[in-house]
């Protein structure tokens, strides 16, 4: 066989290859190598290592490989051939990894249920140790490129990233909604977990980045969940709620049935009794009459919040609508306690909810007494008129009648009285 006089490796094409044995292994202590810059040149003969280069251009005598003569018995001076393996190491340092986990479940902080997510990113790795990376990882390929080194490590690292991820999810209470804005530290907390495995293989861990965590749409439940994500963002925006949303699908459906004359005139009738008894919505307007107070995902809508909040809590039967200040005319919703523009205090008609000023005696709309009513007494929060012996308003909640009152048969007495005029009780 032919020695090899020149023994060299000039990487081609865009493939990362992090290690090419040189084909040849019959060499003499004439043989040059050449390294090139971000290269190490590792020599194995016999099953061990014999020498290591760095960047630069090496003679393979026995100064340099000194070894070579207890395991040749090469003396000095003269072409004496050897055999051994060269390895060409690179050592730079790309950052265009790309990986990417398969589906991982979690008990998510935000829709407080279970979401399959995924996750992808890129990272970049730089060998720090020749020796170790070869002995470890290479053994007897002739080239290992990233591939090799992506898929000899996949279920491994797959397992720690996932594991991590959701772990610092959990930890810090880091639900669906907000994780975009913790990549930058959850790629530093995932970096800071990866740089052992990989430093017990050569490497160092030069660059870590997670690029996006998404709902894994690659599945039956991921796209049921991001559906009903998307269903309840397009609620939230328009301000109707799920109830709405299927009451008008089986309106529709019983109105299509209609005009194709599979319903009849009952599948007609009920779409529109549906469509105009919907709550909110207006009862003689139905589906035209606007509905100022929708809820919204999260609990921040007013109308749905308690007497103790900035506004009234409506009653069962009470619609939400707006009506006219009494003192500056301007528009509010009939949930308010005050007017929004003047602060003037809200005196709802009991029959028709118009508002009217304190002192007024009739409704300035339907002319439905104000004051008075069956005991001649109303509620000093809401003017509205209370039946005999109450002890709450029925309009506003308001307790009116502490202390005022027979303790045998509530019947609402005069403070001037001294006995109960229906039962004779002694106040």
């Amino acid at each position: 066989m032919a020695i090899i006089d020149s023994v060299r490796w000039s990487p081609q094409g865009n493939e990362t290859i992090y290690a090419y044995r040189f084909p040849e292994t019959n060499l003499s202590t004439y043989t040059q190598l050449i390294v090139q810059e971000s290269q190490e040149a590792v020599l194995f003969s016999k099953g061990q290592i014999v020498g290591k280069f760095g960047p630069g251009k090496h003679t393979l005598n026995t100064e340099n490989l000194p070894i070579l003569r207890s395991l040749f018995g090469i003396p000095f001076g003269g072409k004496n051939p050897f055999t051994a393996e060269v390895w060409f190491v690179n050592k730079l340092q790309p950052c265009n990894i790309d990986w990417e986990t398969d589906s991982m479940s979690i008990h998510d902080a935000d829709y407080n249920t279970q979401l399959p997510l995924v996750a992808k990113g890129r990272y970049g790795l730089k060998i720090n140790d020749a020796e170790k990376f070869l002995i470890r990882i290479v053994g007897t390929k002739s080239e290992f490129t990233e591939y090799d080194l992506t898929d000899q490590f996949l279920g491994e690292f797959s397992t720690k990233t996932k594991s991590t991820i959701v772990r610092f999810m959990n930890n810090h209470r880091i639900g669906y909604k907000g994780i975009s804005g913790e990549l930058d530290n959850l790629s530093e907390y995932l970096k800071g977990t990866m740089l052992a495995f990989w430093d017990n293989l050569g490497f160092d861990l030069t660059q870590f980045y997670i690029t996006s965590i998404d709902i894994d749409s690659s599945t039956e439940t991921g796209r049921k969940v991001l559906e009903a994500i998307s269903q309840q963002s397009a609620m939230s925006i328009t301000g109707h709620t799920w109830q709405q949303e299927k009451m008008f699908d089986v309106a529709n459906n019983a109105v299509d049935g209609f005009g194709k004359g599979n319903g009849g005139m009952l599948g007609g009738l009920m779409a529109i009794s549906m469509m105009g008894g919907m709550g909110g919505m207006g009862g003689g307007a139905g589906v035209m009459q606007p509905h100022h107070n929708q809820p919204t995902f999260g609990g921040n809508n007013p109308g749905q919040q308690g007497q103790q909040g900035q506004y009234g809590q409506p009653s069962p039967t009470q619609q939400v609508r707006e009506v006219y200040c009494s003192n500056c005319s301007k528009k509010f919703p009939n949930t308010h306690r005050f007017c929004p523009h003047c602060g003037d205090p809200y005196n709802p008609c009991p029959k028709c909810g118009t508002d009217n000023d304190q002192n007024a005696k009739r409704c300035v709309s339907c002319g439905t007494p104000l004051t008075g009513g069956e005991s001649g007494n109303s509620c000093p929060g809401c003017n509205a008129p209370l039946q005999a012996g109450a002890t709450f308003c029925g309009n506003c909640g308001k307790q009116v009648a502490s202390g005022d009152s027979c303790n045998r048969c509530g019947t609402a007495l005069q403070p001037s009285v001294k006995f109960c005029p229906k039962c004779g009780n002694k106040r």
